[in-house]
């Protein structure tokens, strides 16, 4: 006791008497905002609220150690004050808990507690417990990046040279697998990363021995190589405020990443829609009281002689003056205008779909024609040679990890060899492989994006994009709309995608482009031409918005779509489809490895028959291209749908219901769809051409249109 007595009077020492003061305001302003948004929620004039209470203690410290507006913050929602140490205001917390449009965290879009501030680089949470790992780290790394790339003009407006991130959660978060997956890479990077573990001893109901392997994560990690782990009393201000010390100065001078794992309380429910009277024993309830750190504090102050009783009752009066001011200003301010649920979906500067990209009717066409997988890796090189801030990574798409052994061998550049010589060309703090991990690679993206740089990543194969899909679509897609348009992340995730390969099976043939057309905020892009992918690529790079770009691994090497390099500044909007073949009879909508076997089949069809069939690429197929769509039905007053996703449920069966929504009074057919079957892809050749759609399945189906 003596000892942990001498320490705190150390540290109080260090600090300036209205520093101690200051910190005992902040958490008594944290109590009592969660206390004033518990009464607004009973009176039904809030509709969520979730508590910091408990974690103040380890929260004030933080923000006295770490720098606003220098170093950034991935926070979770237990961090209020935290956020009032780094410049939030109670009136800011407040406009959140009522949803108000004036809400700095995001406008009303999201549940209060999600903190977001851009000035203070405190980048927007989500509700998604761990997600905010992978993107810390990303965000760590960019300093990696950007401080060895002297090609980045403006570089020293990206990074300081020695800031750190902060990574804040709770104990039972850090049974995710990206948190480990997290810690992997800023080990193996050596990345100035903080994590801070705020460990109440609860998941909501389920205890710590439950969610962590011997009750203490922290001797979970011993094992990290180069990871300073720090273990502390939460609760207490003054002890945190060393821990805290030491970790960031650690992370700040580049040794690495630290973790300080912080016991402290949790004094009220998980939240509101939680009663922990229900799994929490009394006793249990009653010694947590007696480390309650908002009132054990300002005991400590009073007895150390530090301040007196009238200043306490002074800092009291105060918070509670600027809790009801604040109450006051949020209840009267108005909620979002309802026209704007449609804002900062996407950039509302930068549109991929305009004018500015579409240089398709005038390539400076070079060389001999060569296949998608070229033009992809062309497109590629001049876009990296054009903007220094593009990285490209993932799995194996170097020339190679060991950066000495260039030199001895050819280089691997992609399981496809897409990406082939351009860690060569650009070198490997801009081309370089990550773990085998599709969330690690997503997460580490939207890090780097909302730090300024461009990523363009590589998933392997469409099958294996499952782990990434939190990241992608609760993540990615939604950053820029809950954020209020504060943290954009554009970035670019290209995939190898599709079947007709002879032998892929169920995991190496799979589609399903409606899984992600359906998520508001990405763009979805599948190109049939190496012309096409070219120029679709290029747009994707250049635009403000994350792009999920599908790669027909059928499509690669195709003879029949080959073109010739059309030069460095060849652009395809997106939303812009393009008419394959021209026809009167009949249209048909498609995309992919789909559009070549439905000119196959147009063709044989019109040599046996005189039909004359209109073919329509779609390339985008979100945005998509509705004006051709419909001004080719109005012409043909017949249409198809073939696609190679399964035909229930599939992309089709949207665009099918907005042709017939849109053009039901010109059509002299019912819409029809032709796809793959119900089922997986089959590893045998025969099965799988049965599975999905060929030319005479395609051509056996205009013929019964015709015939309507």
């Amino acid at each position: 006791m003596a000892t942990r007595t001498t320490a705190r009077a150390r540290t109080a020492a260090r600090l300036e008497k209205a520093d101690l003061l200051d910190m005992y305001k902040t958490m008594l302003l944290s109590r009592r905002i969660d206390d004033k948004e518990i009464q607004l929620k009973r009176q039904n004039k809030i509709f969520f609220q979730i508590s910091g209470a408990g974690h103040e203690g380890i929260g004030v410290a933080a923000a006295k150690v770490l720098r606003p507006t220098y170093d950034w913050s991935y926070l979770y929602y237990r961090d209020r004050a935290y956020c009032l140490g780094m410049g939030v205001s109670a009136t800011d917390m407040l406009l959140s808990a009522v949803a108000a449009g004036d809400d700095p965290n995001s406008g009303g879009r999201q549940m209060p507690s999600h903190w977001g501030a851009k000035d203070l680089n405190i980048v927007t949470v989500s509700s998604p417990t761990g997600t905010q790992f992978l993107q810390a780290v990303g965000a760590a790394e960019a300093w990696l990046r950007i401080s060895n790339n002297d090609g980045i003009a403006d570089k020293d407006q990206l990074i300081k040279g020695d800031e750190v991130v902060l990574c804040t959660t709770g104990d039972g978060t850090t049974s995710e697998g990206e948190f480990y997956e997290s810690l992997n890479s800023a080990c193996n990077l050596k990345l100035p990363i903080v994590y801070l573990v705020e460990d109440n001893k609860y998941a909501i109901s389920v205890p710590v021995e439950v969610n962590t392997a011997g009750g203490s994560i922290s001797r979970l990690l011993t094992g990290f190589p180069g990871l300073f782990i720090q273990e502390v009393n939460g609760c207490d201000p003054l002890a945190s405020y060393d821990v805290m010390q030491k970790a960031v100065d650690y992370a700040r001078q580049r040794k690495g990443p630290a973790l300080v794992h912080a016991h402290v309380i949790r004094p009220y429910s998980h939240s509101l829609s939680d009663d922990e009277i229900n799994y929490k024993p009394t006793a249990e309830r009653e010694e947590e009281a007696t480390r309650d750190p908002v009132f054990a504090f300002p005991k400590y102050l009073l007895a150390q002689g530090i301040a007196t009783e009238q200043e306490i009752e002074q800092i009291k009066q105060a918070v509670e003056e600027e809790v009801e001011v604040a109450t006051a200003t949020a209840l009267a301010s108005p909620q979002p205008a309802l026209a704007s649920v449609m804002d900062f979906i996407y950039s509302p500067d930068v549109d991929p779909a305009g004018e500015q990209f579409d240089t398709e009717d005038d390539p400076q066409f070079v060389g001999e024609p060569t296949t998608m997988v070229d033009l992809l890796n062309v497109c590629m090189k001049d876009e990296m040679a054009r903007d220094p801030r593009i990285l490209v990574f993932g799995e194996d798409v170097a020339d190679v990890s060991r950066e000495e052994a260039l030199g001895q061998v050819k280089g691997k550049g992609g399981v496809f060899k897409v990406t082939y010589g351009l860690q060569r060309a650009f070198g490997s703090n801009r081309v370089y492989n990550s773990p085998l991990a599709e969330a690690n690679i997503v997460g580490r993206a939207i890090g780097l994006a909302t730090r300024g740089m461009k990523p363009v990543v590589e998933i392997q194969f469409f099958d294996y994009i499952w782990p990434a899909y939190m990241q992608l679509r609760d993540e990615l897609a939604t950053m820029r709309w809950r954020s209020h348009n504060d943290f954009p992340s554009p970035i670019v995730v290209r995939v190898t995608y599709g079947g007709y390969l002879k032998g892929g099976g169920p995991y190496h043939s799979q589609t399903g482009a409606a899984v992600f057309t359906s998520v508001p905020g990405l763009r979805v892009i599948c190109p049939a031409t190496a012309l096409d992918a070219n120029g679709l690529l290029r747009t994707a790079i250049r635009c403000e918005d994350p792009v999920l770009f599908l790669e027909h691994k059928h499509l690669y090497r195709q003879t029949y779509n080959k073109a010739m390099n059309p030069g460095p500044n060849f652009m395809i909007p997106f939303g812009k489809a393009k008419v394959v073949r021209e026809g009167t009879d009949l249209t048909v909508v498609t995309y992919g490895a789909t559009v070549q076997r439905s000119l196959v089949a147009a063709k044989a069809l019109e040599e046996e028959t005189g039909a004359s069939v209109e073919v329509i690429d779609l390339r985008s197929l979100s945005p998509v291209d509705w004006d051709t769509i419909f001004t080719s039905v109005k012409k043909t007053s017949r249409v198809m749908v073939v696609y190679e996703d399964t035909l229930s449920w599939g992309y089709g069966a949207e665009i099918a219901a907005r042709i017939a929504d849109e053009t039901f009074a010109w059509l002299d057919a019912p819409v029809r769809r032709v796809a793959a079957r119900d089922t997986f892809v089959a590893y045998s050749p025969e099965l799988e051409d049965v599975i999905l759609p060929q030319v005479e399945g395609i051509k056996a189906a205009m013929t019964d249109l015709l015939r309507y």
